[in-house]
């Protein structure tokens, strides 16, 4: 099996997944103006442009540049939380 194109495969399958719950959670901020959801929206979309230059760009997803990324979309989820129990 050619591994390459096994991963091209899965790369755009969580790229799509990844921004489908993207879009999901956009109409959920959009109902509720919760910035909660926001934030998730915005690290699920972040994850799922990354996602497909990798595989559009055809670099390892293991460079620098892809954990920055990934970092940043795990610190919007964290802002998220902390936002959310802040205003409690």
């Amino acid at each position: 099996m050619n591994t390459p194109l096994v991963e091209s495969v899965l790369l755009g399958a969580i790229s799509a997944v990844s921004l489908a719950i993207g879009v999901f959670f956009i109409r959920y901020w959009r109902s509720s103006r919760d910035r909660f959801y926001l934030f998730f929206a915005a690290s699920f979309i972040l994850e799922s442009i990354n996602r497909a230059l990798i595989g559009v760009i055809g670099r390892s997803e293991f460079e620098p540049w892809h954990y920055g990324v990934r970092f940043l979309a795990y610190v919007l989820i964290v802002v998220a939380i902390l936002d959310k129990n802040r205003s409690r």
